[in-house]
């Protein structure tokens, strides 16, 4: 009787060894996802930062193609001479600067938090009649 409960029947599971192969194949596997991840995130921020830049310098145009004697510009919703009266809205996490002269030479820049790590922690864009808008773009 003992004898028949250990009779195999049909050979079910897995082995230890087929086991131990497996973990082992995914702990390779997350090795090598886990900095790649970390890398992605980085090109994420940096790109957050590089579009609100971008959208910035969109909601300048407008607000000086609405007011073209412009005194003043900010990133508030002040009516008048803020970004975000003339439909700019900066991402989560983000802060916009205006350094403004007058219409013909400013620079808006926008500053990620240090916990993002980036290279260049900010996106900015200078403004003259000579050279145009050019953009200093955040890096991973």
């Amino acid at each position: 009787m003992i004898s028949a409960m250990y009779k195999k029947r049909g050979q079910k599971g897995f082995t230890l060894i087929e086991l131990m192969i497996v973990i082992a194949i995914i702990g390779i596997l997350a090795a090598i996802a886990i900095p790649q991840f970390a890398a992605y995130r980085k090109r994420g921020w940096a790109a957050t930062l590089n579009s609100d830049a971008k959208n910035a310098l969109t909601a300048s145009a407008a607000l000086i193609a609405d007011n073209p004697a412009l005194a003043a510009m900010d990133c508030s919703a002040t009516a008048g001479l803020g970004l975000a009266s003339a439909g700019y809205l900066p991402s989560a996490n983000t802060t916009c600067a205006v350094a403004f002269t007058n219409v013909n030479v400013y620079t808006i820049t926008i500053t990620g938090p240090a916990t993002w790590g980036l290279t260049n922690t900010h996106a900015e864009y200078t403004c003259t009649v000579a050279a145009g808008c050019v953009l200093t773009p955040a890096m991973p």
